[in-house]
Order: structure tokens, then C-alpha cells, then sequence
């Protein structure tokens, strides 16, 4: 019966985020069309309020530990679900991603993610992606706070997956510090499916890993830092790979 409760109160919850977002989306589009703050302050009100819907409909609330960069930095994230993007977006200033170009033709999403100027990319097109990046970095689309998923999509815990080079080539380029991000959202915010699970998802901003690494040992180190404490925070809320 628990169950049964927590997953029609799961339904509700997702078929109010779903209809409310091109709703919130329209209501501050002609602001957002003539002004970039308005992108910036309708996705991140929308993502605070999916954060404060979820505290109370589904019993998952959201905690922040760590100090969220402000200056020009890269930001290198464990990705495991939607909510991970909306409250990494909402705890940084200025944040825009490194997202795949397919996502631009998404509605709502697409054009907003064109008016905070993130940096699309074809996924398919390795060495093309990456010298896609390189120009945007050159062109100016490295300022403020550049999130990037390592290892290029969502992955479920306890799921292995590389990280991919394109992340330590940035972090070359931009000779800026990375800050990486681990979370354990997944255990309670799947990749796929409607039944979202209570407790606290926990985003954890670790220390800034300095420039000046040879990209293989950024890479490494990075894989190294994200991956235990993501495994640490997945055991904090329960969840071990083994079982």
C-alpha cells in the first residue's frame, strides 16, 4: 500500500512539473527574449519551485553541502537525473551548460537554453563536438560557470561509465580551476520511470581541482574524486552497488 501511495503521489507530482513548465516558460519569454536575466530568473524560480513541490508532494527534499563557485570556473557534475540539473543551475549565479545540440529543438528548454547562451554540441561528431567547444570557449561562452557532464549522460548509481576527454580538453583550454560535483539523486530521482522515492538528495560541491594537471591526470583525478564521494553519498542514503 505505501508504495502504491508514494508512486500516484509521484504521477501527480511529475504531470504538475511537466504541465507547469511551459507555462512558467511562456509567462517570462518576452522578458527572457529582449533580456537574458529574464531566462535566468524564470529557470531558476521554476527549478526553486520544483525543489519546494517536491519537499511536500513527494517527501523529497534537497540539500546543498559545500561552497558553490561564483568566479569563472568549470563545473564538472555526476549527472543521474532532471533534478540534478535544476538545483546545480540554481545554486550557481551564472551557470550555463555544455548540452547536446538535440536539446535546442526541445520545447521550452531549447530556447531557453539559446538565451543563456549555453554551448550545444553533436554527441555523434566526437572530434567535431570537441572543437565546437574550443571555439565557444574562445568566443566568450567560458565566462561565469560552465557545467559540463563528464561522462555525457545520465548514469545510474552503482552504474560504471568512462568520463570522456572532451571535459580535461576544457579544462585545459580554459586554464580555470574545476570544481567537481558529486550527488546521490539518483537513488531517489531515477533516469526513467514516474516513482521518485522520499528522503534527501544531496549535491556536494568538492574542492576546486586547480589548471595546470596534464589532461590524463585531471581525468583521472576527477573520475577519482566525483566517484567516491558520489559512492559515499549513495551509501549515506542507502544504496550500495552490491546489492
Amino acid at each position: 500500500m505505501g508504495y502504491a501511495i508514494q508512486w500516484l503521489r509521484s504521477l501527480i507530482f511529475n504531470a504538475q512539473m511537466y504541465l507547469i513548465m511551459p507555462l512558467w516558460g511562456l509567462a517570462f519569454f518576452p522578458w527572457a527574449l529582449v533580456d537574458q536575466r529574464g531566462a535566468f530568473v524564470c529557470c531558476k524560480s521554476f527549478s526553486r519551485y520544483i525543489r519546494w513541490t517536491a519537499s511536500w508532494m513527494i517527501g523529497l527534499k534537497v540539500e546543498i553541502r559545500g561552497t558553490p563557485p561564483t568566479g569563472n570556473v568549470l563545473v564538472a557534475a555526476k549527472h543521474q537525473s532532471f533534478l540534478d540539473v535544476m538545483m546545480i543551475f540554481t545554486a550557481l549565479p551564472r551557470g550555463k551548460f555544455i548540452m547536446k545540440k538535440l536539446l535546442k529543438y526541445a520545447p521550452v528548454v531549447g530556447q531557453y537554453a539559446v538565451r543563456l547562451n549555453c554551448v550545444m554540441v553533436d554527441r555523434g561528431k566526437r572530434g567535431a563536438a570537441i572543437q565546437k567547444m574550443i571555439e565557444d570557449v574562445r568566443a566568450g561562452h567560458g565566462e561565469g560557470q560552465l557545467i559540463i557532464y563528464p561522462q555525457g549522460t545520465r548514469i545510474a548509481p552503482g552504474v560504471k561509465a568512462p568520463y570522456k576527454v572532451g571535459t580535461a580538453v576544457l579544462y585545459e583550454q580554459l586554464q580555470q580551476p574545476c570544481v567537481p560535483v558529486a550527488t546521490n539523486v539518483g537513488v531517489f530521482w531515477p533516469k526513467r520511470g514516474i516513482y521518485r522515492k522520499q528522503g534527501t538528495a544531496i549535491f556536494e560541491f568538492l574542492d576546486p581541482i586547480e589548471p595546470g594537471l596534464p589532461k590524463n591526470v585531471f581525468l583521472q583525478k576527477l573520475e577519482e574524486v566525483i566517484e567516491t564521494r558520489s559512492n559515499a553519498l549513495n551509501a549515506e542514503a542507502g544504496f550500495h552497488a552490491d546489492r
